[in-house]
């Protein structure tokens, strides 16, 4: 399944402004804005934040790899491009597990 078509599969974010990411000292690393060119980071954070007990874990990390489809190759391509992408590539091979914080809409 490629990326446009994953999108459809995830629950709805309309209900959020963004997200955070917390380090384990619960400062933000960083937030992704729910916007145009990045409303699907969102939404594949906040469903693996979901299935993941509130955190990004090293398998969610792995499992949000998946979901980004044919991003990911590109990614991996194209370091820096993708930084949703490269965050989750560095997770994936690390043992930190990062929080989220879902910043609702107003």
């Amino acid at each position: 399944m490629n990326f446009a078509d994953t999108l459809k599969t995830l629950p709805a974010i309309a209900h959020l402004a963004a997200l955070e990411l917390l380090d384990a000292d619960g400062q933000v690393l960083a937030r992704i804005e729910n916007r145009p060119g990045q409303a699907g980071s969102v939404a594949v954070y906040a469903a693996l934040a979901a299935r993941h007990g509130g955190s990004i874990t090293p398998q969610a990390a792995r499992d949000g790899l998946a979901l980004y489809a044919e991003h990911t190759a590109d990614a991996r391509a194209h370091p820096a491009k993708h930084p949703n992408i490269d965050r989750l590539l560095a997770w994936a091979e690390g043992t930190q597990s990062h929080a989220v914080r879902l910043v609702p809409a107003a």
